[in-house]
């Protein structure tokens, strides 16, 4: 995969999780690395927002399109609003080919600002410099944005300070290309200890912010193997597969403001069988003015009929193969729940839409679940920890 046996093109999908997607964050920055012989080289950059709009819809299977809709083989900015990363991944590539008739790309990566950190506090600080684009250059001279990025201030400048200072997407566009391009350049020539880079790679894979697919089928049955796959079907290593998703409804950057845990809660209910909740508390952490003192760009507008300030989340949860989705509570009191299937897992969807300072407590029940070993639980990773959104399962002793 780095080019052995010839050079490969790999687009790379930096998810922006200010908006939040299944796997992270909208698409929003793109970039193709070439790599031949273990050479990196950043050779292609682009947005999501230049790839426009795929009229008709690309072609996806027929399931994942019932539950998110042709919006994810319509726009690069929601192919991850599956959390199956190979059909987020070939969308994507299949997006990037048509729009650039000729190139070929080799396989997808994806990550997210922690991601970035991780590689700078192997790499050490990137200084910024000129950016070249003349139109950024005078803006950031009057702005207060750092000039150089580390490991501490990357996360909320890409993912607040940016809109603070910046009001035009195209140009936030531009910033953000500029930073891939300065941060790669680093990567690539290997700033500091590279058993450190290995370690930065390792430990983002390990907290689900590192995806790789390969068009290769015999290098993705390898991947398929590792936290890098980002797989939701197939074999599962250890026990029931649990899995908790979220995907914004917004429109908007409200999501760096979002705070969430999930929990699996194991019952017996007597038949049997195990019965497992998945609970998910989110909170909107938004200052009370939100409306007025956040940017347009960051709040929405009102554009998509949230008010400035409110933050819209589709929570989306799987079971494991062949259990049921019994029912679901929002804040204690039964609702309904849009049931679907992917493969063979059950899926259940609850919208929530929150206020500055609100919090909601989601509540989904799959039950008929027969493997007795300890679950897994995989989570959408977000601007938090992991371990302040994973809370320890309660209640895991067997039902036999």
């Amino acid at each position: 995969m780095l080019g052995a046996d010839g050079s490969r093109n790999y687009l790379v999908l930096v998810q922006n999780s200010a908006e939040i997607r299944a796997t992270g964050g909208i698409s929003g920055a793109l970039a193709v690395l070439t790599v031949e012989d273990g050479r990196i080289s950043l050779t292609d950059q682009g947005s999501a927002t230049e790839m426009g709009n795929f009229n008709p819809p690309l072609a996806v299977d027929a399931e994942q399109e019932q539950i998110y809709s042709s919006r994810m083989t319509s726009f690069m900015q929601s192919v991850n609003l599956t959390p199956d990363f190979p059909t987020a991944a070939s969308t994507a590539q299949r997006m990037w080919e048509e729009r650039h008739p000729g190139s070929l790309i080799d396989g997808v990566i994806a990550l997210d600002p922690v991601v970035l950190a991780n590689i700078l506090l192997a790499t050490g600080p990137v200084e910024l410099g000129d950016f070249g684009d003349p139109a950024v250059k005078a803006l950031l001279a009057n702005s207060q944005l750092p000039t150089a990025l580390n490991s501490e201030n990357v996360v909320p400048t890409l993912l607040s300070d940016v809109y603070a200072q910046i009001e035009e997407p195209a140009l936030q566009d531009a910033y953000f290309a500029a930073v891939a391009g300065k941060v790669f350049a680093a990567l690539s020539n290997v700033q500091g200890d590279g058993t450190q880079l290995v370690d930065a790679l390792v430990t983002s894979a390990e907290q689900g912010r590192l995806y790789v697919w390969s068009a290769s089928s015999q290098e993705q049955d390898l991947l398929a193997q590792t936290n890098l796959g980002g797989a939701v079907l197939g074999p599962v290593v250890g026990g029931a597969a649990f899995g908790a998703y979220f995907n914004d409804g917004t429109g908007a950057k409200m999501d760096y403001y979002v705070r969430r845990t999930v929990q699996l809660v194991k019952s017996c209910p007597g038949d049997g069988y195990s019965l497992y909740t998945v609970k998910v508390t989110l909170t909107n952490t938004a200052p009370t003015d939100a409306a007025t003192s956040l940017p347009e760009y960051v709040t929405g507008g009102g554009v998509f009929g949230v008010d400035p300030g409110r933050v819209k989340t589709n929570t989306v949860t799987y079971g494991p193969a062949q259990s049921l989705l019994q029912q679901a509570r929002m804040n204690g009191t039964d609702v309904p729940v849009g049931s679907f299937a992917h493969g063979n897992r059950p899926v259940g969807m609850l919208t929530t839409e929150l206020g500055p300072g609100e919090t909601a407590t989601l509540e989904m029940d799959f039950s008929k679940v027969v493997q007795e070993t300890e679950p897994t639980l995989d989570i959408t990773p977000t601007v938090q920890d992991p371990a302040e959104i994973e809370l320890p399962a309660e209640g895991l002793q067997s039902c036999s």
